[in-house]
């Protein structure tokens, strides 16, 4: 899995949520509150993007990513840490 990768599963759902929101126009570095996502929002998609690579993520961890790119990076180390610890490698 890779950080593109990630990314791409967050900005997934993150259109699925905000209408008139396209993959080509969503810039990592920005919050999605950027985008016009409010709380609820912001809990759907990142709840969705964690239940498609089977990770959980601290409530504490999560509330201190600032911007999309942010949450890509820690659902990664997330994941890696999941794929690392599992018997022969299989998540």
């Amino acid at each position: 899995m890779t950080h593109e990768q990630v990314t791409s599963v967050i900005i997934k759902h993150l259109v699925r949520s905000i209408d008139e929101l396209t993959p080509e126009t969503v810039d990592v570095k920005k919050s999605m509150k950027d985008y016009g996502a409010n709380s609820l929002d912001i809990v759907e998609v990142v709840s969705a993007s964690m239940r498609e690579l089977k990770v959980k993520v601290p409530r504490a961890e999560l509330a201190t990513i600032t911007n999309i790119d942010g949450l890509a990076t820690v659902l990664l180390r997330v994941w890696n840490e999941k794929q690392a610890a599992a018997p022969n490698g299989a998540g």
